[in-house]
């Protein structure tokens, strides 16, 4: 589905990326220049290495389990929890288990 495919629609995000074995899926769903929401599937093992990035960043958890680090602390967040990335902190994402999220970035 694409962004104008959505408007005015309901719409099961965790269906929106499939897994894949051994491989980080993505999909964008919303693209403006003041942020996006981009929905991911992690396969277990994989992940997003530690990076910093200018903005805050919001992650719901769609499915399964994350492993979100944030300036050097752990935090498991499950399905139906979310957590924000704040900007300028290093942050990295691992799947012991396959999951999916949300990620939304406002840039401001």
């Amino acid at each position: 589905m694409k962004e104008t495919e959505l408007m005015g629609k309901t719409a099961s995000l965790k269906s929106m990326v499939d897994y894949q074995e051994n491989a980080v899926v993505s999909r964008e769903i919303i693209k403006k220049e003041s942020g996006t929401v981009t929905v991911f599937a992690f396969d277990r093992g994989q992940g997003l290495s530690e990076h910093t990035a200018p903005y805050d960043a919001l992650v719901c958890v769609l499915d399964g389990t994350a492993k979100v680090n944030i300036s050097g602390k752990a935090n498991l967040v499950r399905e139906g929890e979310a957590i924000i990335m704040p900007a300028n902190e290093p942050h990295a994402l691992q799947a012991n288990e396959r999951f999916k999220m949300m990620l939304v970035m406002i840039r401001s």
